[in-house]
């Protein structure tokens, strides 16, 4: 199993929308992964970045995180370490740290359900 960078298992809640959309995409051969890249190895971190600007685009890989937390704290009502765990942060106070354990997953589904439906237009 791969551990983000902080060495931490994190798990992520998919939308209904999400599930649908992973489950449509063609399969490739002799590989698992779901988006390979043409030698059916994972993706270089990179891969995102250099997509956006062949587009054109003038934004950030780290902008589409950055807009999940917008929109979130901004016309959400979810507690801010549900935010927080959403997007992996470590806390800041290391007591605090110390004392959360737990994922909140349960309480993330229903915020990635919200984000699904802002996504693909179902609220």
């Amino acid at each position: 199993m791969t551990r983000m960078k902080a060495g931490k298992e994190h798990r992520i809640p998919l939308s209904p929308q999400a599930l649908t959309l992973l489950n449509s995409l063609t399969r490739h051969a002799n590989t698992n992964l779901l988006f390979p890249n043409t030698q059916g190895a994972p993706l270089s971190d990179m891969t995102l970045g250099a997509v956006l600007k062949r587009m054109g685009r003038t934004i950030t890989t780290h902008g589409f995180r950055s807009t999940f937390r917008d929109w979130a704290g901004e016309t959400q009502n979810f507690p801010n370490e549900v935010l927080e765990h959403a997007l992996a942060h470590q806390l800041k106070s290391k007591t605090e740290a110390a004392y959360a354990r737990g994922t909140l997953f349960e309480k993330r589904r229903i915020l990635m359900d919200a984000w699904g439906d802002e996504c693909f237009g179902s609220s």
